[in-house]
């Protein structure tokens, strides 16, 4: 490829991103103050499909690719407006969000190859196209590998890479305006493998300085911030690095955490996924997070957290609003299939750590699992759920599925 092969790559330095008027304000229906968890969900059976399989495995959230994460796709590649709408329907219809978009993973930002880097810079503007086509709230990325030329030249060429990906993309005008449903783009922290950028919470803070004028945010992998010396397994530990992080990026550029465990050692700096609470890391670190003030959708309600009964889903299966929060981020699960039920049981799991009990098994409605009506937040010892050993989704049935390899 060359930049004649695209027309996005006329760019100079004074060639900036200017984002487009923001439309008349209003709040998609997933800001809701609640707990938001999900996973990454195969496109295998189509879009809408997806968001059929985050139901059934008991997700309000999900994480999907636009397109095969591990092939080029055609440049200009686009998702057909008949299938975008039906997918946006669809999505509206379940109430299921944040949706976000994981970008390619042989998009590299911070290459030195200059063929390499006109094909993500295209690379990554199609996906920026494509997941505002879905209606994705978030685009994640990882910001590249930059062998061959220094840390500081590396945050150079990604920042300034995303400005020329952003052209013509219909982004959000501000990273923090509640009330516009654009897509923003979000830097994902690295395990710190090889020449890879950002391992650092300082590099993705100089990062995020080098495009200023873009909604660009965060999103933080509890594995990759492991491997890369962050020690979030002790209280003291976590708290060590949530305040490094707000020293540096700032916790309200934090939207979404990948919540995965680690095969791999403390400091490792070699990405492997690991089950929730069988990894290095361990459950109780992760019930620490999911229920960190900082983290946690409790942060921003008024009154007690504990014995508060939340409506989890109305009548219709939509998660409904609850007056007087501001959402919480959203917990994204990107762990293995070694066996069939894997992706149910990490899903359970991570609503028992955040103490919600569901109260009514779950039923099919139109061909579709329906989440429980209300549940329970449980704080510490105390609890109003009608039976302790009534974990979410506990009923489920038991549904094989596949998916392309997750981010």
């Amino acid at each position: 490829m060359t930049a004649s092969d695209t027309s996005i790559l006329a760019y100079d330095s004074s060639d900036e991103y200017r984002p487009e008027p923001a439309p008349e304000p209003q709040a998609p229906a997933w800001r809701d103050g609640s707990v938001r968890i999900g996973i990454h969900t195969s496109i295998a059976q189509g879009f809408a499909g997806s968001l059929e399989s985050a139901r059934k495995l008991g997700c309000n959230a999900l994480q999907i690719f636009s397109a095969s994460p591990r092939m080029w796709p055609r440049v200009g590649a686009r998702i057909p407006e008949m299938e975008a709408a039906e997918f946006r329907a669809k999505r509206a219809e379940f109430g299921l969000g944040p949706l976000v978009i994981h970008a390619n993973y042989l998009i590299n930002l911070a290459t030195s190859d200059p063929v390499l880097r006109v094909r993500s810079i295209q690379a990554f503007h199609d996906e920026m196209v494509r997941g505002a086509a879905l209606g994705a709230d978030y685009l994640v990325v990882h910001p590249g590998s930059s062998r061959g030329k220094t840390s500081a030249q590396a945050i150079r060429d990604v920042a300034q890479a995303i400005r020329q990906a952003a052209r013509g993309a219909r982004l959000c005008a501000k990273f923090g305006d509640l009330r516009d449903c654009r897509l923003r783009l979000l830097l994902e922290n690295t395990s710190g493998m090889g020449a890879a950028i950002g391992s650092r919470f300082e590099e993705l803070k100089a990062i995020l300085e080098g495009a200023p004028e873009l909604p660009l945010g965060v999103c933080l992998d509890t594995a990759h911030a492991f491997h890369a010396g962050y020690d979030i397994r002790s209280e003291a530990g976590l708290a060590q690095t949530i305040a490094a992080l707000d020293r540096t990026v700032g916790l309200a550029r934090v939207a979404v955490l990948h919540v995965n465990d680690s095969k791999t050692p403390f400091a490792s700096r070699v990405d492997r996924h690991e089950h929730i609470g069988r990894g290095k890391i361990g459950l109780e670190a992760f019930r620490r997070i999911l229920n960190h003030p900082s983290f946690s959708a409790s942060a921003g309600r008024t009154g007690s957290v504990g014995n508060k009964v939340q409506e989890v889903a109305n009548e219709n299966g939509k998660f409904n609003c609850s007056s007087g929060s501001r959402p919480g981020r959203a917990f994204l699960l990107e762990t293995p299939i070694d066996a069939p039920g894997d992706d149910r049981r990490n899903v359970r799991r991570l609503w028992d750590l955040v103490g919600i009990a569901v109260k009514q098994a779950p039923r099919a409605q139109n061909g579709f699992t329906m989440l429980a009506r209300k549940a329970t937040i449980r704080s510490g010892s105390s609890s109003r759920a009608t039976n302790r050993s009534e974990g979410p989704l506990r009923n489920l049935p038991r549904t094989k599925k596949s998916r392309l390899s997750k981010g």
